[in-house]
């Protein structure tokens, strides 16, 4: 009888498991509670992180005296636009947007031109010294900025282009930036050499099996450096700062903060509203391109 109590059981698990008391069922192991754990211990830290973000674009809607006297408070009693409007006229932020405009299209467009061959030509098997040159690119990232700021401005200076958006995109793009080289190299490296093969009967060159094959094809790791250099040259100070001296009129968001800041008084909301017009592009940049942003890393690390 024992034996076909135990073939039962056996052949239908479903009762044994049905027959097990209910306290069993509801029970959950330590494991699975371990997610639910970090996000109570993250949560905070999130919230002191966005909070002065938040904190900025209410106060760009406040009154100076209210700002100063409001304390931590989020919700403007008398909200008002008045900020905007002298950040936008007073403090001309509508020239300075759009000399940001045109110094971050600059920079976005020579990185992406030059870090994509680069990438290109060392993802090529065969490559000469390719160990030796891609030390050199790192090494190069442990060097401060702002240590070869002096050469950089005597040259663009000898080409002309001092005073200038073009001078300044050049000086802001001139550093090797290693990473976008290292994710296009991941990347090309990744791409089957069939491609290439297939160009080359074709009579296609190295610019153009490049500019035709293999740079549409890497479209999210173009969006990815697009995003970083994009974020990198919007929010830009020491270089347009340093390349506008002599001409204010091309100063860029960033420098133009320096409008609120008076011999005797600052215009703390004025700067608010003015910090919340030089945010909101990145963000909303950032918001549309993050899945391409997410895709061009996660592809250059698995290439």
């Amino acid at each position: 009888m024992s034996a076909t109590i135990t073939t039962a059981s056996s052949a239908d698990p479903s009762r044994t498991e049905d027959s097990m008391p209910k306290l069993f069922h509801g029970r959950r192991s330590p494991g699975r509670w371990r997610p639910q754990l970090w996000h109570l211990f993250l949560i905070p830290f999130c919230a002191l992180w966005v909070y002065p973000f938040i904190w900025m674009f209410s106060a760009a809607f406040k009154s100076q005296r209210e700002m100063l006297l409001g304390g931590l408070g989020l919700i403007p009693q008398e909200p008002t636009l008045e900020n905007f409007a002298r950040a936008w006229t007073t403090a001309k932020f509508g020239e300075y947007t759009v000399n940001t405009i045109v110094f971050t299209v600059l920079v976005v467009g020579i990185v992406l031109l030059v870090t994509s061959l680069a990438g290109y030509a060392l993802s090529r098997p065969g490559l000469p010294l390719k160990k030796l040159i891609i030390g050199v690119l790192v090494a190069t990232m442990f060097i401060p900025h702002g240590y070869t700021i002096i050469p950089v401005f005597l040259l663009v200076n000898e080409l002309g282009l001092g005073n200038s958006l073009l001078g300044a995109a050049l000086a802001q793009a001139a550093p090797v930036h290693v990473v976008p080289v290292l994710l296009f190299m991941g990347f090309f490296a990744g791409m089957p050499s069939e491609l290439e093969d297939a160009a080359k009967v074709d009579g296609a060159g190295f610019f153009r099996t490049f500019l035709s094959i293999m740079l549409p094809l890497a479209k999210p790791v173009i969006g990815t450096v697009a995003l970083m250099n994009f974020i990198s040259a919007w929010s830009a100070f020491f270089v347009p700062l340093v390349f506008t001296l002599g001409n204010p009129g091309l100063r860029t968001l960033g420098v133009g903060m320096y409008n609120f800041f008076g011999q005797e008084s600052t215009d703390f909301a004025g700067l608010a509203a003015g910090a919340t017009i030089s945010v909101l592009p990145t963000i909303v940049v950032f918001l549309l391109l993050q899945k391409t942003f997410i895709e061009g890393i996660a592809g250059a690390v698995k290439s």
